[in-house]
């Protein structure tokens, strides 16, 4: 018997546009494009990435089911605005993942990466002095993320992910509260460790770097 020949895929256009709205929201959450409790609608997401409602609805399915917005019983859409205790669990979550993603990549932080790190940091300044609050969390995240590939610990890197989208718009609020004139200075004991081969005081500066600025938000 001739097997029949398997009729071409078609590509689904209405799935490539959903992943795109998803990608594109998903990076403007997590760096804190918009505020706690701001609100969204299917018909804005729509006409701001031009695409209908049906890939608009699916993309903001799969944020809410990621924690990066909310769903009311009335159907409001919206960026979570954080309790205290909400902050504080996210907090521990990246006091618990954050310091062992990097010492996970201490084996491997080689001189370029270090060099690489500098240069972020260096970017996380002017983000700084242009008092530019989503550059700056753009490129604090970079830099964390650079490092944090080094691990080469893709789950526990996805997990973190995860707890920085569901912080984003409240990173904004931070910052705003902050009035930084200058880069985290945990940064600096970052690199100083990455430099030494200092395991406890890697962790030390990553989970203090990550978690003393939220805490500043609650109350």
């Amino acid at each position: 018997m001739i097997p029949a020949t398997a009729s071409p895929r078609v590509p689904d256009p209405s799935g490539a546009a959903h992943d795109r709205v998803y990608r594109a929201l998903r990076t403007r959450i997590m760096h804190g494009e918009m505020g706690p409790g701001e609100s969204l609608t299917l018909r804005g997401i729509g006409k701001l990435f031009g695409v209908s409602m049906t890939p608009a609805r699916e993309a903001v399915r799969r944020l809410v089911a990621e924690g990066a917005l909310t769903l009311s019983s009335s159907g409001r859409v919206a960026t979570p605005a954080l309790t205290n205790e909400r902050i504080e669990e996210l907090a521990s979550l990246r006091a618990m993942l954050e310091p062992e993603l990097a010492s996970r990549a201490l084996p491997r932080a080689h001189f370029a990466l270090i060099d690489r790190l500098e240069a972020i940091n260096a970017g996380v300044s002017q983000m700084v002095a242009r008092h530019d609050a989503t550059g700056y969390i753009r490129m604090n995240l970079e830099f964390h993320r650079t490092l944090y590939l080094r691990a080469q610990s893709p789950a526990i890197l996805a997990m973190t992910e995860t707890v920085w989208l569901q912080l984003g718009p409240t990173m904004r609020a931070l910052y705003g509260r902050l009035r930084r004139t200058e880069p985290p200075y945990h940064h600096k004991l970052i690199l100083a460790a990455l430099r030494a081969g200092d395991e406890p005081g890697l962790r030390l500066a990553v989970r203090t770097d990550v978690t003393q600025g939220l805490r500043l938000l609650k109350g």
